[in-house]
């Protein structure tokens, strides 16, 4: 209870002393509880003092107790390590303990306090790797330390082969454990096919074993050696065979995936004919599994796809949550894409999914993907009666689906524009408004009464295109429009979106700033515009690209409260800073913010604008203006004074004096970041828009993203950092998730569209990586985002 109520500075002492009571106790079980529980709450300066009788304890003969004072040495060592690395000879010590529990805890304490000394480890590896380890625990952590030590090592002739004899020489240890850890990080490493085999035996060997445990963690090993090396896996095929039928499910789905992950083509259907009676016998989770692996088989046997594209259809029709649905669903629509012969019979299996689909979300992108594909097959009539029967018997949002889907063959497809035509008309008398609409605009489209263009790509461009202007925004921008002869140009609304507008900090109750932006329902950066464009200074600059949220300069309940605005232009950038002062007793004049740009060496400032007052709670303006080199993403830190003559106000007649006192007041730095040159751009349907960008801007690489507390931390860095905005709600990671895809879209400065994938994954214990795939409008812009992520 003390180590969960963590006492206070005032309460720690009594606990203290009551503690140091019971680290002197004869009982060993008080001893011990007694030092883990002092080492949670205590400072640097008591530990000082109980540093010798943690110093006894290590080495204390009852292993509890010695235990105990390691296991609070490690956690010692994050806040106060220079105390911790001077019991480095009774650690040492406790590493030649016989108690096991004491020998493992010793090691892992005398690694963490080396572990920053790349010699120092290996040295202590090199060492303990000549027997005198017997603990199986401690000998599972000296694989671990073994293994990094080759990795890490440059000298792959004399430095690695000694410790590579070591591992290999545990696959022969007695405790099953050690063998395992061993066989593990050999698998892991990147060796020849001769040094994995020994460790691959050590595997199959385990398959068979009487142990559940054993069996789980052998199949779970080879199942990841397979995603790389499947020929080095596959004499374990028989054994994996029989454990298709083992009582443990975890057991028989890995074995499952593994022998897909290893088959060879003649081997394809007698496998699916045994995974089809297994199937109906595991959950839904473990099914997504087989499911992945089938799909990445018949990405690797083409020829093959009959026989997986039936099994996926019947697992279709069985029982299953929407993840399992989803799974096979994108599993089709997958092969489709990948295999051209594939395409008619995963089409038709998908429309027969769609007569008895319980899932609005499935059954609109089913029809999505059909619109896309089916009026390019061979006979594309086949269909219209699978999607006109979804007119007729689906809820409003399927069938809203349908009328465009039906749009897009009669678009594409000229012989089925009359039949398409007459289908349409029966929508008009819809139930429903969206249907409706929709129908109506697609027969004025067909008909030529609405131009989209003359060409197929125009039309393509229409039907199938995404809507890139965020609704709130279109909105806004049409309510303050004003009729006139020139039409509305949607090509003016901004494509950033944004979940509110900007509005500059105040207090409660305060006006807004003369010449801001007032709250109305009109874009920020549309506002922004308007603004800028009327002062004379700025009229030039062109059209804004746009503006930041307001970043705080000084602390909540100052004296004076700053914030300021980046406006970000082609070649300029305007700092907007919005200023109020708080103090009724002061007048405020001829101020300005001096702005120091040394560590911003691409931005030179063209001119300032300053403010003549600023009276009590009447916030006003302040404007400073860069110029940097057309589209270039310049960065940089500007440190920012406010400068202002103070006059003293007599609240009761509200006059000021005539003379004044000069005064500065130093505000925050302020940096202009990548994600400033990035709009947050919304695509409403990311595959469409990823396949219609050029391959050829396609740039793909790999990244390390260190320590991060969650998948959910690293997406959230990425994101911030590239300044895109998520899409499809891949900025949500579930829950205990090892892996997971984010797609993000945004508009670069110049008008660059610029989407990304990426895929994270779980390296190691809170060790994220990252691969990262881009493509633009323009390839330089693809190795732009990449050198962002690389420097961020």
């Amino acid at each position: 209870m003390i180590k969960e109520l963590s006492p206070s500075s005032d309460e720690v002492f009594i606990v203290t002393s009551s503690l140091m009571k019971d680290m002197n106790s004869k009982t060993d079980m008080y001893r011990a509880n007694a030092i883990r529980v002092l080492c949670r709450i205590i400072d640097g300066n008591l530990l000082t003092q109980i540093e010798r009788y943690l110093k006894q304890a290590i080495v204390d003969k009852n292993p509890v107790v010695a235990s105990a004072a390691l296991v609070s040495g490690i956690h010692l060592l994050q806040a106060n390590p220079e105390i911790v690395k001077r019991w480095s000879n009774e650690v040492q010590e406790a590493v030649q303990s016989r108690a096991a529990l004491v020998q493992f805890h010793g090691l892992a304490l005398l690694h963490q306090t080396r572990q920053n000394d790349r010699l120092a480890v290996s040295k202590l590896v090199s060492s303990l790797t000549r027997g005198s380890v017997r603990s199986p625990l401690a000998q599972c952590l000296l694989i671990r330390y073994t293994s990094q030590v080759i990795r890490e090592s440059s000298n792959t002739q004399s430095g690695d082969r000694p410790f590579f004899d070591y591992l290999e020489s545990c696959l022969r240890h007695k405790a099953e454990m050690v063998i395992l850890e061993a066989a593990r990080k050999i698998t892991e490493m990147d060796v020849t096919s001769r040094e994995l085999a020994p460790a691959i035996t050590v595997l199959q060997l385990f398959l068979s074993s009487s142990k559940p445990v054993l069996r789980f963690a052998a199949v779970r090993t080879l199942n990841k050696v397979a995603i790389t090396r499947p020929l080095a896996v596959t004499n374990c095929n028989v054994d994996l065979e029989s454990l298709m039928s083992d009582q443990n499910r975890s057991i028989a789905t890995l074995a499952i995936t593994t022998l897909l992950k290893t088959g060879n083509e003649s081997s394809v259907d007698r496998l699916m004919k045994q995974i089809t009676s297994f199937m109906s016998d595991i959950s839904d989770e473990f099914k997504i599994v087989v499911i992945e692996a089938i799909r990445s088989l018949c990405l690797k046997f083409p020829l093959k796809y009959r026989s997986m594209m039936i099994f996926l259809s019947n697992s279709l029709r069985e029982e299953g949550g929407f993840e399992y649905k989803k799974a096979i669903v994108d599993s089709i629509v997958t092969l489709i894409g990948a295999i051209p012969d594939a395409k008619e019979i995963g089409l038709l299996h998908l429309c027969e999914f769609i007569e008895d689909c319980e899932f609005t979300y499935l059954s609109s992108q089913i029809l999505h993907f059909l619109g896309n594909e089916g009026p390019r097959t061979s006979d594309p009539s086949r269909y219209i009666r699978y999607i006109y029967n979804r007119v007729i018997l689906e809820n409003p949002t399927v069938r809203a689906s349908a009328v465009s889907t039906l749009a897009k063959f009669g678009a594409l497809v000229d012989e089925l524009k009359p039949r398409i035509f007459v289908l349409l008309r029966r929508c008009l008398f819809d139930t429903d408004d969206e249907v409706r609409d929709r129908a109506t605009l697609y027969l004025q489209t067909l008909n030529g009464e609405v131009a989209v263009g003359n060409s197929e790509k125009d039309v393509k461009e229409f039907l199938f295109g995404s809507f890139d202007v965020p609704l709130a925004n279109l909105e806004a921008s049409l309510r303050t429009y004003e009729p006139s002869e020139e039409p509305f140009d949607i090509s003016l609304v901004s494509r950033e979106a944004r979940s509110q507008p900007l509005h500059d900090k105040k207090a409660p109750g305060k006006k807004p700033p003369a010449g801001a932006p007032a709250p109305a329902p009109v874009s920020a950066v549309d506002a922004y515009q308007k603004m800028l464009s009327s002062i004379a200074e700025f009229s030039g600059f062109g059209r804004l690209f746009k503006s930041s949220e307001p970043v705080e300069l000084t602390e909540a309940e100052t004296e004076y409260a700053v914030n300021v605005v980046k406006h970000i232009y082609e070649n300029h950038v305007v700092l907007q800073y919005n200023c109020t002062n708080t103090i009724p007793e002061q007048l405020l004049e001829d101020v300005t913010v001096y702005v120091d740009a040394t560590d911003a060496e691409e931005f030179s400032e063209v001119c300032s604008k300053p403010l003549k007052s600023l009276p009590y709670d009447s916030p006003g303006q302040i404007f400073v203006a860069f110029e940097k080199l057309e589209h270039v993403p310049a960065i940089g830190k500007f440190s920012n004074v406010l400068k202002f003559t103070v006059k003293e106000v007599d609240t009761s007649s509200g006059e000021a004096d005539e003379d004044g006192v000069e005064d500065e007041y130093q505000l925050e730095d302020l940096e202009i970041v990548s994600a400033d040159y990035m709009l947050r751009v919304a695509v409403s349907n990311f595959r469409n828009a990823w396949e219609n960008m050029d391959p050829e801007s396609e740039r793909v690489d790999e990244y390390g993203l260190g320590a991060r507390e969650s998948l959910a931390e690293a997406v959230s860095a990425v994101t911030s950092i590239l300044g895109m905005q998520p899409c499809e709600g891949t900025e949500v990671v579930p829950s205990n998730a090892r892996s997971h895809v984010c797609l993000l879209s945004g508009v670069y400065i110049g008008g660059v569209k610029v989407l990304v994938r990426l895929s994270l994954g779980l390296s190691g214990p809170k060790e994220v990586a990252m691969k990262l795939a881009v493509r633009s409008d323009d390839p330089e812009v693809s190795d732009k985002i990449h050198e962002i992520v690389a420097s961020g």
